[in-house]
């Protein structure tokens, strides 16, 4: 596209929020709510987009991860993104907010990060100097641009009014580390800033050297692009097979089989036969889904197909009936009853429901975790009347309440499609008739919905609050009541985990110096002593030697089922009780992928990081590796792993 001279060489994405608050209209953009997951999928992302040159520093592209930082929220209860003041601890700063970041600095080398409109304790993202040279560009090793998000360094002059002046706007966006600003302020007030001694040539000269730099490793000042590493590339390299087929799989691979109730003569009513359910009800206002696919941010489709022509390729018959006008249905006017009607004559009903942009979006956050309008009622009174199993897929970015549904066992199976993109239609179908043995994993909580009473979107604290009746946010933290949790996923098979290695002791050797020695010997007093402050117990990982420091972890995935299928295996960590104040319940710390056939046994080789992985962070934002009893979860199993330390020389 950048040859034919239709798009750029830098792309500010991806979004790597943190998914905390399930009514956030941007969600849909990002990995979840796990600070893992982000880290890896940020990585990874950056990684394929740029494919730098190991020696030269080279890029393809340049992506930019966005938006720096504690921003989700976007218009809820009278406040927006412009307006908004995130009160963040230094802990939930550490182990959840900038986590992601962290990784597409360090991990990824991304070529640039964004900061974002809202204030986290009453500094704009934009004008923090902490932030923007301290931590990103200092302590992450940044090498390329810092850019605003669209408006931003307006926005905080004229919205938030943190400075007086257009000039001291600029020198405070600039002095602060801003390299590059979407939008037109620096353009216009640089000059006067200059001109009266509040920016200087060197602050305009630093941003120029960081953000050039980016456009020399592109190859912008390299002549002809044709001649390039790249040149080859054209239109005809645009919706290829193969790339159609990866959008397929990508799809494949991310349906989430919710509920798959038993069926007369097997274990689960999915997948549905075509010789059986000859004739299919089609209804819901997603049936025949386009552009509500695809999301937000999307480009342009090669070619979309729906869910009715997905499931009309498996079937004799496919009856379409949409059962509401819209996504919102809404109103008394809703055909309801001929959707019912189709249900009542076909073999089996499929209820295609969920939400699009309209409900949530950028600019855009729910009020509600239910079904939009009387999309409940369709999807209960079609499994009233159906003959056939009723099967309910879900699309949308964020959790819906479905406890309804979960509950009517009348309703067979629920799959969550997301926003599948182009081939929705027929992955939906692909998985329904069997084609594709479903292996998603939920990436974030579905919440009731009466947790929105007990969490303003504006709290933006992770951890629960029993005095005050706050619940707590994601799994890490929430622990109550809940429609469906982080890391649901069925199959159409059976797995079982068995532990083939990892140590049940290690030890942390401390690093050398005063500092050191003396938290060693703290520690060792705390240790004898039984503990004493909540973090007592514990060592700094700046103390620690870390390097080669993990804990290995093999596990043999057994598919006793009749089906091939892939399977996700998640290793969760606890940490001991009481270790540090504030530590989660559990944290994602690994996770690996791995198809296995039926009757077959897979060996699942990962590596956690203790520094990483077993660190927590204290209320201070300091990450600290609890002494004493840590465990392991893999699905049934749990291993315990004790930690002890020493001084080197000691």
């Amino acid at each position: 596209m950048y040859n034919g001279g239709a798009a750029g060489l830098s792309f500010w994405s991806p979004n790597v929020n943190i998914f905390r608050d399930p009514r956030w209209g941007r969600g849909q953009e990002t990995p979840g709510e796990d600070p893992a997951v982000s880290s890896r999928y940020a990585a990874a992302y950056v990684r394929g987009l740029q494919q730098q040159h190991p020696r030269s520093g080279g890029l393809k592209l340049a992506a930019c991860c966005k938006h720096f930082t504690a921003y989700d929220l976007d218009r809820w209860g009278g406040t927006d993104r412009f307006h908004f003041n995130a009160v963040v601890a230094p802990q939930d700063l550490e182990d959840t907010f900038n986590v992601p970041f962290r990784a597409c600095v360090a991990d990824g080398a991304a070529a640039a990060v964004m900061c974002s409109y809202n204030q986290v304790n009453g500094v704009p993202t934009c004008a923090d100097r902490a932030f923007l040279r301290g931590t990103i560009r200092a302590q992450w090793g940044l090498d390329g641009y810092i850019v605003s998000d669209c408006d931003s360094v307006d926005v905080f002059f004229r919205d938030q009014h943190y400075t007086r002046t257009t000039e001291d706007a600029v020198a405070a966006a600039l002095r602060a580390g801003l390299d590059l600003d979407c939008g037109p302020f620096l353009a216009q007030y640089t000059e006067p800033a200059i001109t009266s001694g509040k920016v200087s040539d060197a602050d305009v000269d630093a941003a120029l050297l960081n953000t050039v730099a980016v456009q020399m490793r592109l190859g912008m000042f390299d002549g002809d692009p044709a001649a390039g590493p790249f040149g080859h590339l054209g239109p005809h390299d645009v919706c290829t097979p193969a790339h159609q087929e990866l959008a397929l799989e990508a799809a494949r691979q991310s349906v989430v089989l919710l509920k798959n109730g038993r069926g007369k003569h097997r274990a689960g009513v999915l997948p549905l036969r075509p010789a059986t359910h000859r004739v299919v009800a089609v209804v819901g206002p997603h049936a025949e889904a386009t552009v509500a696919m695809i999301g937000n941010y999307a480009g342009k489709p090669c070619r979309y197909t729906t869910p009715l022509q997905g499931i009309a390729g498996y079937v004799k018959q496919a009856v379409h009936q949409a059962g509401c006008a819209d996504v919102a249905c809404a109103g008394g006017q809703q055909p309801i009853a001929a959707a019912v009607d189709a249900a009542r004559r076909a073999d089996a009903t499929i209820v295609v429901a969920g939400l699009d942009q309209k409900v949530e979006a950028e600019g855009l956050d729910r009020s509600s975790l239910l079904l939009p309008g009387r999309q409940a009622e369709l999807i209960s009174a079609v499994a009233r009347a159906s003959k056939g199993p009723v099967v309910l897929v879900l699309m949308s970015g964020g959790p819906i309440d479905i406890a309804f549904a979960l509950n009517d066992p009348r309703i067979a199976a629920i799959l969550w499609a997301g926003y599948p993109g182009q081939a929705g239609g027929q992955v939906i179908a692909d998985v329904i008739f069997g084609n594709h043995n479903p292996g998603g994993k939920l990436p974030m909580t579905w919440y009731p919905q009466d947790y929105l009473q007990k969490a303003p979107m504006t709290n933006m604290a992770m951890r629960a609050n029993p005095k005050t009746g706050y619940p707590g946010r994601t799994y890490r933290f929430y622990t109550g009541p809940m429609i469906l949790p982080f890391g649901h996923g069925l199959s159409y098979t059976q797995f079982t985990h068995s532990l083939a290695h990892a140590p049940a002791q290690l030890t942390v050797q401390l690093a050398g110096g005063r500092a050191a020695a003396a938290a060693a010997t703290s520690l060792l007093n705390a240790t004898r002593s039984g503990g004493g402050s909540s973090s007592a117990g514990a060592v700094r990982v700046a103390h620690a030697r870390c390097e080669g420091l993990s804990v290995p972890v093999h596990v043999d995935v057994r598919n006793v089922g009749d089906r091939d299928g892939a399977h996700a295996v998640l290793v969760y960590h606890a940490a001991p009780r009481s270790a540090v104040a504030g530590a989660p319940a559990r944290q994602l710390v690994a996770f690996e992928k791995v198809h296995v056939p039926a009757g077959g046994v897979a060996r699942v080789e990962m590596t956690v990081g203790v520094c990483e992985g077993l660190s927590v962070a204290d209320r201070d934002g300091v990450r600290r590796i609890p002494v004493g009893e840590h465990r392991l979860m893999i699905g049934e199993l749990t291993h315990s792993v004790t930690i002890g330390v020493e001084q080197l020389g000691v």
